[in-house]
């Protein structure tokens, strides 16, 4: 994202919110930043599911090291299920990411027009992959496309941040995360708010005023 849109985003998200303000603030300006590795954004999504980042990483790298680190839909599915179990994937996880090269190869999804796609649409595209639900999807549109109001509600972190940051009681649902956006003006910069959040459990910098 260019500097222009996320000072804009700032500039609103500041006038609204005195809470993301104060976090700001203390932060600093962050970037979302695009890129166009598609496919090995959704590996790394499916390898590091449910995995904390330290073993995530390691999975992900003797998998890349498997493919030169430059797998290919093709390579995958001509791999052994024992080979890519043997980097540390799952059971589940092969049938994933074989899943995910299938519908590829045979063209069910078209990886290569996601960008002008609606973030609708790309929901609908990604989770017709077995493994990939909305988070993940969430978690591409906002680091991997860059685009600029997604809300992921289901994620833990974002619930834990607007559970802290806004003093409530407990984990808030979609409901409850929704009508905090809607009454502090997030829209049309949900994934800034997103990516402040996520630095406030970071940096400890929950606001407690």
């Amino acid at each position: 994202m260019q500097n222009a849109e996320i000072k804009r985003a700032i500039k609103h998200l500041s006038q609204h919110d005195y809470t993301l303000s104060t976090i700001i603030k203390n932060i600093g300006i962050i970037n979302l930043t695009p890129h166009k590795q598609y496919f090995n954004s959704l590996l790394d999504a499916i390898i590091g599911q449910q995995l904390s980042t330290f073993a995530a990483d390691k999975i992900a790298s003797r998998f890349m090291d498997l493919f030169n680190n430059n797998p290919l839909p093709e390579q995958i599915l001509d791999t052994s299920d024992i080979t890519l179990r043997s980097v540390g994937l799952s059971n589940a996880k092969v049938k994933y990411v074989k899943d995910l090269s299938q519908k590829i190869t045979t063209k069910e999804i078209h990886l290569n027009k996601l960008f002008k796609m609606s973030d609708d649409e790309i929901i609908v595209e990604l989770t017709k992959v077995k493994g990939i639900g909305i988070w993940t999807s969430h978690m591409f549109l906002i680091f991997t496309l860059g685009r600029l109001n997604i809300l992921p509600f289901s994620d833990l972190g974002i619930r834990k941040a607007v559970m802290l940051n806004y003093r409530l009681k407990k984990l808030p649902d979609e409901k409850k995360i929704r009508s905090i956006a809607k009454k502090y003006n997030w829209d049309p910069y949900c994934s800034v708010v997103s990516r402040y959040l996520w630095k406030s459990l970071d940096n400890n910098l929950i606001q407690c005023d």
